[in-house]
């Protein structure tokens, strides 16, 4: 029977191979997504501010995760955004629907981050 993929990488191999799609993919974010740079741009002095303040280390934790998940978000809205645009440029509700669903966990996750930090520095 004639293989349709190409063989799996294992161990060591499959982990540098992922690393390597994961860069990938976060220069691709970084050189066609406005917002994604905005946020990393934001994160930085944030981060910094989040191991600076007194603060437990949970509440650091909480911090540092919420800014974090600003950018998991962005990446996975970006990647739904890509996949769309992949099938096609015509309008078709479902694919704005799509797009508008991964804007919305978009501004969520910035409204938690909002939330978090406002709990513990206020």
């Amino acid at each position: 029977m004639a293989r349709l993929m190409k063989p799996r990488r294992a161990g060591v191999a499959r982990i540098v191979a992922a690393t390597g799609h994961s860069w990938r993919g976060l220069q691709a974010c970084w050189r066609n997504e406005a917002a994604f740079r905005l946020e990393v741009v934001l994160f930085a002095p944030l981060a910094m501010v989040a191991c600076a303040v007194q603060a437990s280390g949970v509440e650091r934790a909480l911090l540092l995760a919420s800014l974090m998940l600003v950018l998991i978000v962005e990446l996975l809205n970006s990647g739904i955004e890509a996949a769309i645009d992949r099938i096609g440029t015509e309008y078709h509700p479902l694919s704005g629907l799509a797009k508008d669903l991964g804007s919305a966990a978009v501004t969520l996750s910035l409204l938690l981050g909002a939330i978090v930090w406002g709990c513990i520095l206020l």
